[in-house]
């Protein structure tokens, strides 16, 4: 099945407004244009977000430093959330849905008085400009609301995901070291209660604020500690603090091929990429409804708040796992014009045929990230907006974005990537370092929001020693890509030892460092496996095992349990397998290529 555009779609998107003021007649050109005239690009861009600043920059993209260390809107002075409160204020800023309750919505006045009430309140319990606050909820109204009033108050925000286990969370807090973390008494999925505040505790957090959303339960916090209520101002006036477009507004975690995640800071610029690819790409309209089940602790969540809201359009919530017909109901009774989703959602979706009943006619189209999709599966999905395209987005957490993509103005083929993203250029390059049609991806800076420092590692180290020479700087970023003979692209899965699993990227040694722990193993090595007919990868674990030591118990459940534990729930081993030996180099690095091809 392919989606084709017709003259209407072209002409009415935000794509073709570029075009026809260059008089392109196609998106190719646009794109050679965008990569070829960057400063051009991104200057035209800034103007089209109406990107609020106070100061406005000397100089659009700054490369003293290299391209490396490239500084987007250099010399101005701003605060990102100013632009996000452009609409009308009776505007609807955010739709959602609690467990069990109706549909509600906030107009961008209220949501602006909602965050300048808490970007007051932050000074009462000594949190100031360049502290650091961590948040870990779900995606609520008050999440979107404490994110943006602590950026609006020059604060950064530690964001975590609400299903991480203790260990995770502690990790995440001991690299950040925030004054406060605002969290929830509970996490309400399917019916279920999961203690969130307690985690949060178990973890050592100096001080938390408290959400209290189960009322009917009897429910304690330590003395130091807050009740939302107890915390928030009445204060709703307040100006926002004005700074570098370089300063960091968040800080984001993604695992690469260390089990320590990569702390990774977001600056103002990172929130422009965000909004312009949702601008460009998911081609977000002025009053349009964006809802992307998703969490502040991902990319998307960041991502989500800056695309919708710079692009005037509304977020939309839904409280629940989005597994049921409650959400397919809350996506109809919103009027959903753009829904965002993970592969191994769709799949559920399509098994169950819980959605099959609704009318989804208000979707324009979808986007899909996080996972390698399945072409059945995407097919499935756009018929159940009676035939409406599928946008293929992949980027990462470095990126702010996406590097490839589908759009609009093309025909669009399910599961595969139409195009590069604007203003945004790779290369893709075999184990020889020659340009293939099928290698890997290197990504070609300066990027508007791409990162150039990590709080823990070393970013250069990282990105750009030893990776290929070639006619112009290049960045590592792991992907392996497919460009097909209609030019078009797939993504194939993980150069290195990363992973992702459910639309979360994991490393490989995470996982074999808690399978380790198992009396039964002796050393083990984590793979991603694509099923045959594409589609999310399953998590398989090769292991040697320790023959000193005889144990009676299910050896996969053993294993599902603690990477279920230590990780993350979410996680689940698909199978174990034993090996006599693990395939190393001489090195002694592990061949997960060797045990991905014999699998």
């Amino acid at each position: 099945m392919i989606w084709k555009p017709t003259k209407e779609n072209i002409n009415s998107s935000n794509i073709s407004k570029l075009m026809l003021k260059h008089q392109f007649t196609s998106y190719k050109e646009l794109w050679s244009w965008s990569v070829e005239n960057k400063e051009d690009f991104w200057q035209e861009t800034v103007k089209f977000l109406n990107i609020i600043q106070e100061k406005k920059y000397n100089q659009i993209l700054n490369v003293d430093d290299g391209v490396t260390q490239a500084k987007w809107l250099f010399g101005a002075e701003l605060n990102i959330v100013d632009s996000c409160f452009q609409n009308d204020d009776n505007a609807t800023a955010v739709v959602f849905q609690k467990p069990n309750e109706s549909v509600q919505k906030i107009t961008q006045k209220e949501l602006e008085l909602l965050v300048n009430k808490i970007a007051n309140s932050f000074a009462d319990i000594d949190v100031y400009k360049d502290d650091t606050i961590a948040i870990d909820l779900p995606m609520t109204l008050e999440c979107v609301a404490i994110y943006l009033a602590a950026i609006k108050a020059g604060i950064k925000v530690a964001t975590i995901v609400d299903s991480f286990t203790v260990n995770e969370i502690k990790v995440r807090l001991d690299l950040t070291k925030p004054k406060v973390v605002f969290t929830q008494d509970y996490l309400v999925r399917a019916g279920k209660s999961f203690p969130l505040y307690e985690k949060v505790v178990e973890a050592e957090a100096q001080k938390v604020v408290v959400l209290n959303t189960v009322k009917n339960k009897d429910f304690s916090i330590r003395d130091n500690d807050l009740f939302w209520d107890d915390f928030l101002s009445d204060n709703s006036n307040f100006i926002s603090v004005k700074q570098s477009p370089q300063d960091c507004i968040t800080i984001l975690f993604s695992s690469g091929t260390t089990s320590e995640p990569k702390a990774i800071p977001w600056n103002h610029t990172t929130a422009i990429k965000a909004a312009s690819d949702g601008f460009y790409h998911q081609n977000i309209q002025k009053n349009d409804v964006v809802c992307w089940p998703t969490n502040l602790g991902w990319m998307m969540g960041p991502w989500l708040i800056f695309a919708t809201l710079i692009n005037k359009a509304a977020i939309g919530l839904y409280y629940d796992a989005p597994l049921s017909a409650d959400f397919g109901a809350f996506v109809q009774n919103a009027k959903v014009t753009m829904l965002g989703v993970i592969p191994s959602i769709v799949k559920h979706w399509k098994n169950s045929a819980c959605m099959e009943t609704l009318d989804w006619n208000a979707i324009k189209n979808y986007s899909s990230t996080g996972e390698v999709s399945n072409p059945t599966e995407m097919e499935y999905l756009m018929q159940l907006a009676n035939n409406k395209p599928v946008i293929e987005y992949c980027g990462g957490t470095e990126i702010g974005g996406g590097y490839i993509t589908s759009t609009v103005v093309q025909d669009n083929i399910p599961s595969t990537f139409s195009a590069k993203a604007l203003g945004t250029d790779f290369a893709l390059l075999g184990d020889d370092h020659q340009e293939t049609k099928k290698g890997e991806v290197f990504l070609i800076p300066p990027i508007m929001g791409l990162s150039t420092e990590l709080l823990n590692k070393d970013h250069q180290k990282i990105y750009y020693d030893d990776t290929p020479e070639y006619h112009q700087v290049l960045r590592r970023h792991g992907d392996e890509l497919h460009q097909l003979e209609n030019g078009y692209f797939k993504i194939l899965g993980r150069v290195d030892d990363a992973m992702n699993l459910g639309g979360i990227k994991v490393s490989a040694t995470q996982i074999e460092e808690a399978i380790n722990q198992l009396e039964f193993v002796l050393e083990s090595a984590a793979i991603a496996v694509a099923p045959k007919d594409g589609g999310p990868a399953k998590l398989v674990v090769f292991y040697v095992e320790n023959n000193n030591i005889k144990v009676d118990e299910d050896f996969l459940k053993s294993a599902q349990k603690i990477v279920k534990t230590q990780l993350n729930p979410l996680f689940k081993v698909s199978d174990l397998v034993k090996i006599d030996v693990l395939p190393r180099t001489a090195s002694n690095k592990v061949m997960r290529r060797t045990l991905r091809d014999s699998y």
